[in-house]
């Protein structure tokens, strides 16, 4: 039953049903102390049928990327029939060990996930969201706020999500998760498609799901948004 619950989980995370060039986001792990943290997305173009990886490096602390900790992959011919493009993350993975290997990533340490949805990429996002953490006894509620501006090629979006967290106590802290000043260019919308909570420290990630305008269709990509609480 886990298993089966883990493939359905597999095939609707990846948008498989979607129509554009659909990205699968893979958790990468923490370092030691939970102060870095690793994600990347992979997928096959759909002009070109070419799979495509990027890998992402996070100083938690500043929610930022840490110096060299964005890098990226295009092989240089399409995929075979029933490949996923998978093999290009394993690649630039291999290609960059000493990278992920100055910031002490450990593979094994994974995120718990807190939330998970399992919405279809077409459907309406989630202005809100709540879960808990029931080991720490805390909960949380999480509400997103988009700003959309143009259209067609003057598209551009931005976001941030308001976070309140009650302990077991009952007391109330609010927080302020991203940068409403970041403007992307022909970004549509944006999801909370999954958080975590970091193995040592209690330090939240935030999986957003970017819906992103191309052509006359739409991408799917991610991106991660950190708090240490």
């Amino acid at each position: 039953m886990k298993k089966f619950g883990w493939i359905f989980f597999l095939i609707v995370f990846s948008g498989v049903l979607w129509a554009g060039d659909t990205a699968v986001f893979a958790d990468l792990g923490f370092s030691p102390d939970g102060k870095t943290y690793a994600f990347a997305q992979y997928g096959v173009q759909s002009n070109t049928l070419r799979p495509w990886a990027e890998l992402y490096i996070v100083d938690v602390q500043n929610n930022s990327f840490v110096n060299g900790g964005r890098l990226s992959y295009v092989h240089n011919s399409p995929i075979k029939s029933g490949q996923d493009g998978s093999g290009a993350l394993y690649k630039l993975i291999s290609d960059n060990s000493s990278l992920t290997n100055r910031y002490g990533l450990n593979f094994l340490s994974l995120g718990q996930p807190l939330f998970i949805s399992l919405e279809e990429p077409s459907s309406p996002p989630r202005q809100s969201i709540e879960f808990r953490d029931f080991e720490a006894g805390s909960s949380y509620r999480a509400s997103i706020v988009t700003t959309v501006e143009g259209a067609g090629a003057g598209l551009s979006s931005s976001f941030y999500i308001n976070l309140e967290r009650t302990g077991r106590d009952g007391t109330r802290k609010t927080y302020t998760v991203g940068t409403p000043t970041v403007k992307r260019s022909q970004v549509a919308s944006y999801r909370i498609r999954k958080v975590m909570i970091a193995p040592n420290d209690g330090s939240l990630i935030f999986i957003i799901e970017m819906k992103r305008q191309s052509g006359t269709d739409f991408d799917i990509r991610f991106m991660i948004e950190a708090i240490r609480l």
